[in-house]
């Protein structure tokens, strides 16, 4: 098991995906051949922080596992933050990211509980359609969003994914969705063994947000792991400067670990 449960989490979700992880050593390579696109599925998990002086060894191990890959991606495989000496990642253009890991055993109501909405697995091709439909509504409304059609091309992959993950029995991506069968608020929770699920993707449609609808989804997939999966600790990642650990831990999660990775877009992204 990885030091880090967030990534022990990650690696698990990647295997469900169909991604291929092999070990070097203490070094971890993460590869994601079904969706290259996918930086987090194409990236090397370090045993420790950088010291001074490690990045063109650590660029030349990624250059070396991940051939032709435009981005760099490395994850540390630590629970405190750890970030040693980042100085020269900074100026080499990397993002330090140090993500809130968060755990519950199990989840309550939210405060502002939305009865407007119908939360549920995802069945349908239609389901599948409009839980894409949704991830193009956030990625357009986010002024940092990505590219359209490259972003069009990588969530059909990432939800095509899910759904194999889905028919194998691993966990399930759950919507909530208006009378029409739109879907206005969506997540994934799945099985990362040991008792683990990880949740995936919590997004709302910009036009839906403030409903109490993510919260009360949050909540009723928790549920459904632990009566589905067996499910004894919940674990979800988050932007600390973002407002949906708020969310989080308002229907039951505390923070618990630090999740940290280094990632360089590339050059024309």
């Amino acid at each position: 098991m990885s030091r880090s449960l967030a990534y022990f989490t990650d690696l698990a979700l990647r295997r469900h995906e169909g991604s291929v992880i092999t070990r070097e050593g203490d070094l971890t390579v993460i590869r994601s051949p079904q969706n290259q696109g996918f930086w987090w599925g194409n990236f090397l998990l370090m045993p420790a922080a950088p010291q001074a002086g490690d990045l063109a060894r650590w660029d030349a191990l990624f250059a070396r596992h991940h051939p032709g890959a435009k981005h760099r991606v490395f994850g540390v495989d630590t629970s405190g933050g750890e970030a040693s000496d980042p100085a020269e990642f900074l100026a080499a253009g990397y993002q330090v990211l140090r993500d809130s890991v968060l755990t519950s055993e199990r989840t309550w109501p939210p405060r502002r509980l939305s009865r407007d909405a119908t939360f549920r697995p995802l069945a349908s091709d239609a389901d599948w359609a409009a839980a894409l439909t949704l991830r193009e509504a956030v990625n357009a409304a986010d002024p940092g969003g990505h590219e359209p059609e490259g972003y069009r091309t990588f969530s059909l992959l990432k939800l095509a994914s899910y759904r194999r993950a889905q028919e194998a029995g691993h966990g399930a991506m759950l919507g909530a969705f208006d009378a029409t069968g739109a879907m206005l608020s969506g997540l994934g929770i799945f099985d990362a063994g040991e008792g683990v699920a990880r949740y995936q993707s919590v997004e709302t449609h910009p036009e839906a947000r403030s409903r109490g609808l993510a919260g009360t989804l949050v909540h009723t997939a928790g549920d459904w792991a632990r009566e589905h999966l067996g499910t004894r600790t919940l674990v979800i990642v988050a932007d600390p400067e973002y407002h949906a650990q708020r969310l989080y831990e308002s229907v039951g999660f505390a923070k618990t670990e630090t999740q940290v990775g280094f990632q360089k877009r590339p050059a024309a992204d």
